[in-house]
């Protein structure tokens, strides 16, 4: 971008956004990369303060045809958390658990929070966020949803799409959404266009994505099938931020296990132990790792692996 068009871009956003708009060259440079090797550097970066300031800055870019990012914390491994235009930034101010409900066993948050802050807040209730990856003291739930997150207990708990509940979103053209099971609430050009879409393709829809329960990546336009309800929801987990921006979510929480116990089993060789691995399943295990044998070499009390 020429530098009076991005001055002129920063300029409208200020006028338009009361979060804070940053083109300086560290707060750009902050945002070039996220875990993966990806470079890219954006034009700006805005922190809105809610929702309002996300449809400000996101109407403020459409008129000028500015691509949009929506960041959580970064952790991507995969590039998804850089690009080019103006990256939204909800770590800084968007990052409020706004309720947590026991009984239901439900929180309503905002897409910066950091998962560690939510699985604070609901251990106080005896109850956890399920998908937990090994980024859970900085990754947010909004960069969660982005990429439908895992985490060892995925095995117990599923991924994010598992607990998602609701979502409120704002697409890139401005129209508020609230994602559920369902459509009834959808504005009618985003009702009628979903309809349309699983309509005309049912048969490949139903018979063109596996039965994978970690299935993680591309769009999950299976769930807009009929009897799935049409969980929007769920077919906007993982999708990166590409159709429509989450300003806050309801997810489902999960009860803590009150004890936790660990066994070790040695196998020859990987083969062996990938065999294995589904009878454990039976016993419902929350997690099921493996390890190869030189990374414990030496290690006292272990059953013996390897050749």
């Amino acid at each position: 971008m020429a530098d009076h068009q991005a001055d002129e871009l920063e300029q409208a956003l200020r006028r338009a956004v009361r979060g804070d708009v940053s083109f300086d060259t560290a707060s750009r440079a902050l945002m070039t990369m996220d875990a993966s090797n990806y470079r890219r550097v954006p034009d700006g970066v805005v922190a809105p303060r809610d929702a309002d300031d996300v449809a400000a800055a996101l109407a403020v870019c459409r008129e000028r045809g500015v691509p949009v990012v929506a960041r959580g914390a970064g952790t991507s491994i995969a590039g998804q958390a850089t690009g080019l235009g103006v990256v939204l930034d909800f770590t800084r101010h968007m990052r409020g658990i706004v309720s947590l409900d026991p009984e239901r066993r439900t929180a309503v948050v905002q897409p910066g929070v950091i998962l560690d802050d939510l699985r604070t807040a609901a251990g106080a209730h005896g109850l956890t966020f399920g998908p937990d990856p090994s980024t859970h003291s900085r990754c947010t739930l909004g960069g969660m949803i982005g990429n439908n997150s895992c985490g060892s207990h995925s095995v117990a708990w599923g991924t994010t799409a598992d607990n998602v509940h609701e979502l409120d979103v704002l697409t890139y053209g401005g129209e508020r959404v609230r994602a559920a099971q369902g459509l009834h609430d959808l504005p009618a050009r985003l009702r009628d266009g979903i309809r349309s879409l699983a309509g005309h393709h049912l048969a490949l829809l139903r018979t063109g994505f596996p039965e994978l329960p970690r299935r993680i990546s591309g769009y999950a336009l299976d769930e807009l099938l009929p009897e799935k309800n049409a969980d929007l929801a769920r077919a906007l987990t993982g999708s990166e931020g590409t159709l429509g921006v989450v300003t806050e979510a309801t997810v489902r929480l999960v009860e803590a296990p009150a004890a936790r116990a660990l066994a070790v089993l040695g196998y020859p060789d990987e083969s062996a132990a990938a065999e294995a691995a589904h009878t454990l399943l039976p016993y419902g295990p929350l997690t099921v790792e493996g390890m190869a044998a030189d990374l414990v070499a030496g290690a006292s009390g272990l059953p013996k692996g390897g050749a």
